[in-house]
């Protein structure tokens, strides 16, 4: 699968749904980014089960500003709607397929089950 444009309209459909979503957050004039870019096209046609969404900066500030990011490349990997994985610098392309192995590997039940138990230990306590 080739990698997709990520935009403000399609943003929550693209990263809700479940299944793999890899971001790509970059700009035309970042160096990294261009470096990046071919790393990330091959392993989008080599994981055609997974989602691979490029979100240019210039022409999404509203989205950049959103997930406050201040570098880029910067990749996030999401599962299920989860986000699981935020760091900006363009990686390895050995680097990248081991991330997406763990990605794989991890049981979401688990991750549900610590994400709520985080959300309701930084909830309020009721009266």
């Amino acid at each position: 699968m080739a990698t997709v444009e990520i935009s403000k309209e399609n943003f929550k459909d693209a990263v809700g749904k479940q299944g793999i979503v890899l971001l790509d957050w970059w700009a035309s004039w970042c160096g990294p980014c261009r470096a990046f870019a071919p790393i990330f096209e091959q392993a989008s046609t080599k994981h055609a089960d997974i989602t691979f969404g490029k979100i240019d900066t210039d022409a999404q500030p509203e989205l950049s500003g959103a997930f406050e990011i201040r570098s880029i490349p910067t990749l996030m990997i999401f599962r299920d709607g989860i986000l699981l994985f935020e760091q900006p610098g363009a990686l390895p392309a050995a680097v990248l397929e081991e991330l997406i192995t763990k990605v794989r590997a991890l049981d979401m039940d688990d991750v549900r089950k610590q994400v709520e138990a985080q959300r309701a230990a930084s909830e309020p306590p009721k009266a």
